[in-house]
């Protein structure tokens, strides 16, 4: 199974070193994916990761999303895992005033890779889902986590684009922690 998880990860970050190795000598605009509509005529569908120059598509600006906004999901005891992410790792939940703040992001790249169902890169084949946290410091973050019970696997490899941890929220749905690589002019 280990071997089986070394290959998925070796997969995973083939796409991430793909599209983050290339946002970083492009500027912010210049890496776009073209989207069908099922209006369009049925063509071949463009290579994998294929980017449109310039972030156009036929000429005309392309709109695009500027993040994620809030990722939704059912869970047997909503209240006492929402307390969970808030105490362990810090995400805030939806504000119940206006004198409480939503949790906020710090700015930097974001992953969103659909997997194929049989994957085992989630670990239970039940769960459809992970979430994929960057940290500053994983061995910090770790080492906190561990303090409070929480069991994490920390990957001893050290890839191209970071360093990676894995974790279970209480209701057995996967986290993946990661530590973006500094850029080599940082370093």
């Amino acid at each position: 199974m280990e071997d089986g998880m070394l290959f998925l990860r070796r997969q995973l970050l083939r796409t991430l070193s793909f599209a983050f190795g290339s946002s970083l000598t492009l500027g912010r605009n210049q890496l776009g994916i073209v989207a069908q509509t099922a209006t369009q005529p049925k063509a071949s569908p463009p290579p994998v990761g294929a980017a449109v120059r310039d972030g156009t598509a036929a000429g005309t600006e392309m709109e695009k999303v500027t993040g994620i906004g809030g990722f939704f999901f059912r869970a047997k005891d909503p209240k006492g895992l929402g307390l969970w992410y808030q105490q362990h790792l810090g995400v805030s939940l939806i504000p119940t005033s206006h004198e409480e703040s939503p949790w906020q992001q710090e700015a930097g790249p974001t992953a969103f890779a659909p997997f194929k169902e049989t994957s085992g890169y989630f670990g239970d084949a039940q769960k459809v889902w992970m979430l994929n946290f960057r940290v500053r410091d994983l061995d910090k973050m770790a080492a906190q986590l561990q303090a409070a019970g929480i069991e994490v696997k920390i990957d001893p490899q050290s890839y191209p684009n970071g360093r990676f941890a894995r974790v279970h929220d209480p209701e057995g749905n996967p986290i993946e922690l990661w530590q973006p690589a500094k850029p080599a002019a940082s370093r």
